[in-house]
């Protein structure tokens, strides 16, 4: 309770500080506490101010303790260590939650999926989805007389993408969907390292292919390599290709990806990477990739039906994407019935179980090749095709792809 009252003491000493924290009454164990926290919370919301008698005057004094318990509280209060205070009162709130959690998993025999998953929402930063709409609207009271810059996302290195959806934005969904062989590995690679060249935090699960064939795509894409000289560097790779070698190790270096390929994972077992790779790595937002969507291990088995195990999963992508605020990227296969049409571009319907992605996808992007069909190997058109973007326009752009390194470009 000291640290409880250390914090509500520095916010009356600095009432800005209750705009810089998600603090809420449930937090604290202090009956007064709550009461003072909640007034304070009020006061704010209607512009007031935060202060000894506009407190007192709000509320029964004695449902706060009264003025002498009040004055004591602000004495407590110390400004350089509200962080402090603050991390000591959310540690004693989620051990309490936890606690309560596992009394209720033993209770009601939760899976092991359930549990982690419950306690993965615990170390989430925040502590709430509570939001009064008086709260929502006073900070865009004055918007309709402001210009503000373009919210931009996580740079996709392609500008004509840039254009279309403002770079990957948070929150995002965003499905790229192809037939096998087109490029959606290279795809993914191309953002993945544009992402951490822009000084995000790219985060690969890759669930089919290793973490050392992907390293290998990287340098060959980065150092303009042919990826069949990988099979024997030292006896294929020319002088000057040696000799930009290091270079380009530093460059891939600078991506930071982090890349965890153990196949058949769960959703529970990404979101605790995640927030793993992104605790070791404070300041840098994440952006997460996945090699595909029907790897993923479902929680639960569903009678083995295929369409409530991918709608699952693709609404767990995008719960994962409101969670951490950040875009998830993830592969996709098509279904063969592309195979069957005269024009084999993508539509939306040719998304295997495509119902549940479509509807949980803010983006959806279809990569599609002519040369896969003709084996003109000449042809190093990619056709980037938007069937859907929830935010923006829907179309294509053409961008050059080379084969034989993963190199893309305009």
């Amino acid at each position: 309770m000291i640290a409880e009252n250390a914090i509500l003491g520095s916010i009356l000493k600095a009432p800005y500080l209750i705009k810089e924290t998600d603090i809420q009454p449930e937090h604290l164990t202090d009956g007064r506490n709550k009461a003072l926290l909640t007034t304070i919370r009020e006061l704010n919301t209607a512009d007031k101010p935060i202060d000894l008698i506009s407190i007192l005057s709000a509320v029964n004094p004695d449902s706060i303790g009264g003025a002498a318990h009040l004055q004591q509280i602000e004495r407590t209060g110390n400004v350089d260590k509200f962080d402090e205070h603050m991390e000591i009162v959310m540690d004693k709130w989620r051990e309490r939650e936890k606690n309560n959690l596992l009394h209720m998993a033993a209770q009601e025999n939760w899976g092991i999926e359930q549990i982690t998953g419950e306690l993965g929402k615990l170390s989430n930063d925040k502590t709430t989805d509570h939001h009064s709409i008086t709260n929502l609207l006073h900070p865009i009271y004055e918007s309709a007389w402001e210009v503000l810059e373009q919210q931009k996302g996580s740079p996709t290195g392609l500008s004509p993408v840039d254009v279309i959806t403002g770079g990957w934005q948070d929150s995002d969904l965003i499905i790229i969907a192809a037939r096998p062989s087109v490029g959606k590995t290279d795809v993914m690679l191309h953002f993945a390292k544009e992402a951490g060249w822009h000084d995000r935090l790219p985060i690969v699960f890759s669930l089919e292919m290793p973490a050392t064939r992907l390293r290998d795509r990287l340098m060959a894409s980065v150092g303009r390599y042919d990826r069949g000289k990988f099979k024997n560097l030292g006896k294929f790779l020319t002088d000057a290709e040696k000799d930009r070698w290091v270079q380009t190790i530093g460059r891939v270096d600078m991506t930071r990806i982090q890349i965890y390929d153990k196949p058949r994972q769960t959703l529970a077992e990404m979101r605790t990477k995640i927030r793993k790779s992104a605790h070791e790595h404070p300041g840098k937002k994440p952006v997460v990739f996945i090699d595909y969507l029907t790897l993923i291990k479902p929680a639960e088995y569903m009678n083995g039906n295929v369409h409530q195990q991918v709608g699952e999963i693709s609404k767990g992508l995008k719960a994962i994407a409101k969670e951490f605020e950040c875009p998830v990227i993830c592969l996709a296969q098509l279904s063969r019935a592309v195979e069957q049409r005269q024009d084999k571009r993508p539509m939306l319907s040719d998304l295997r179980e495509s119902g549940s992605i479509e509807e949980d996808a803010d983006v959806v992007m279809f990569l599609y090749r002519d040369s896969y069909y003709s084996q003109n190997n000449d042809d190093k058109e990619l056709e980037l095709i938007f069937a859907k973007n929830r935010n923006g326009e829907t179309g294509k752009t053409v961008v050059h792809y080379e084969k034989s390194t993963g190199e893309l470009g305009l």
